[in-house]
């Protein structure tokens, strides 16, 4: 039995059999990806998930999330990752590329105004499993979080396809799942299993024909899956035979196929520039590794006049984060939170992370029915009391829901309950907290109301013992300054606090 989809679009002469219509309908992505009726030719139907080098016509199957709906251009065409890469490839200059991790160090990168950026499959080993990138990460472990980084961003993510995780069967199915996870690039390396970083030691690489293989199965993935994924093919083969034997499988996987090629590990500027040489037509890819791997460190200005496309910078981000955690965790440990300037203030995060974006559209979808009393803005502990709505004042059914009122948890002696002027006993006094570190230097100062208690051990933990209500008391009658408390944490550093 047949089904005539020509009907839909006059356009179109595709007719279907019963069993590859069904086939849009039960596949598993066929509710959140856009199916063209214009783009069923020649008996043939592609995957689900690829039909953006199309030309869009009129009518659709199904629609996707509007995020990652193809951008329609004026001469109708479509904007994909892919698309998007491929510009920057056919750009002038060589274009940075920070290696992320999760969907937040993407998020930043794109913040940051780079065009595009990596995913490190050593950096999401460390962040994900926290182990070494020998290998522990898993084919579905690397999808999973890559999808989780190309929804988070707007800008083409080249995605760390390894080894392809076995044959050139297994190659197949790693690009069609970078594909399908939204990646514009996928990097396939000729290592055996398990892999490790290219610039660690005891590299081993397949052989030739199934290192070329791997880029021809590559190649045949994207044609089967409608797509145009970027391919960057990288030999480890400088570690672990010669440079020759680099040159020769660069030459190869350009003849193969391959968009972007790739050797990891390059021992010198010479070298570099060998490798530019070979197959001048396709872009070439540097690995600039910080912090003291195999390859000379260049500006973007000498790799672009070596002949470089691409710049990755594999462990900035995961790099800089290890040692503020490390920073941070010291603080701690000290009895005191990291200095204001180590960090960004809980505002920064927020707007970061797109808390205001996301109260601005919530009030799109607010009921008039209840209302929600709650400082979303505070860091202070919280006290919890049930209000009704004033429906149940008028009488209506018990059954109505319960609003929860959330208020501070404040200091309540000398006025802070409301019974006196506000502005009275300890509302009109301040603390002042005062770090100095051993060295002589000022590490913080600030002052808060005296009435916010909890607030306190949130700037300084080592407080979290002190009774503070205490000294409140024996202090808040006094005219004028006072001391509550000078001494030194198990730092070194001098904590001091003041009631003005």
């Amino acid at each position: 039995m047949n089904f005539n989809l020509q009907s839909m679009n006059p356009s179109s002469s595709f007719v279907a059999t019963r069993d590859q219509a069904l086939s849009v309908f039960n596949h598993p992505f066929s509710q959140s990806h856009s199916f063209l009726v214009s783009n069923f030719k020649n008996g043939s139907f592609p995957s689900p998930i690829n039909t953006h080098t199309r030309r869009p016509k009129t009518h659709t199957l199904f629609t996707t999330p509007k995020r990652f709906q193809p951008i329609t251009g004026c001469l109708g065409e479509r904007n994909t990752p892919a698309k998007a890469l491929r510009q920057i490839l056919e750009s002038p200059g060589a274009h940075q590329g920070p290696a992320c991790f999760d969907g937040l160090s993407a998020k930043l990168v794109e913040r940051a105004g780079f065009q595009y950026c990596f995913t490190s499959g050593f950096s999401i080993s460390a962040a994900r499993l926290g182990l070494p990138d020998t290998g522990f990460i898993s084919y579905g472990e690397m999808v999973d979080q890559g999808q989780q980084i190309t929804q988070a961003v707007s800008i083409p993510v080249i995605g760390d396809g390894d080894n392809g995780y076995g044959n050139a069967m297994n190659v197949k199915r790693t690009v069609k799942g970078y594909i399908i996870a939204g990646f514009a690039g996928i990097i396939l390396e000729d290592q055996v299993s398990p892999k490790a970083c290219g610039h660690t030691q005891g590299r081993k690489v397949v052989s030739r024909e199934e290192a070329v293989m791997r880029i021809k199965a590559a190649v045949d993935a994207r044609k089967e899956s409608g797509s145009d994924v970027v391919i960057v093919a990288r030999t480890d083969s400088r570690q672990a035979l010669s440079l020759e034997e680099s040159l020769w499988r660069s030459r190869a996987f350009a003849d193969a196929g391959a968009d972007v090629l790739f050797i990891d590990a390059l021992a010198s500027k010479e070298e570099m520039k060998a490798f530019c040489e070979v197959s001048p037509l396709v872009p070439k890819m540097a690995n600039m590794l910080e912090g003291g791997g195999k390859t000379p460190i260049l500006t973007p200005l000498e790799l672009e006049e070596i002949g470089y496309k691409l710049v990755a910078y594999p462990l900035s981000l995961i790099g800089v984060s290890i040692r503020a955690m490390q920073d941070s965790l010291t603080a701690l440990k000290g009895g005191r939170i990291p200095p204001p300037g180590s960090m960004p203030s809980f505002e920064e995060i927020k707007e970061i992370l797109g808390f205001n974006s996301y109260y601005e559209e919530e009030k799109r979808y607010a009921t008039s029915k209840y209302q929600l009393y709650a400082d979303r803005e505070g860091s202070n502990a919280y006290s919890i009391q049930r209000v009704r709505d004033d429906s149940e004042q008028r009488g209506q059914s018990p059954q109505d829901p319960v609003v929860e009122v959330i208020t501070p948890d404040v200091y309540t002696k000398y006025g802070a309950d409301g019974s006196r002027d506000p502005f009275s006993g300890i509302w009109s006094r301040t603390l002042r907290i005062k770090i100095t570190g051993r060295d002589g230097f000022e590490k913080l100062d600030v002052r808060v109301p005296a009435g916010f208690l909890e607030g306190i051990t949130n700037i300084v933990p080592a407080l979290g013992g002190v009774n503070l209500k205490a000294l409140l008391d024996d202090a808040a009658e006094e005219v004028g300054g006072k001391v509550l408390l000078d001494f030194n944490d198990t730092m070194g550093d001098r904590i001091q606090v003041f009631l003005e």
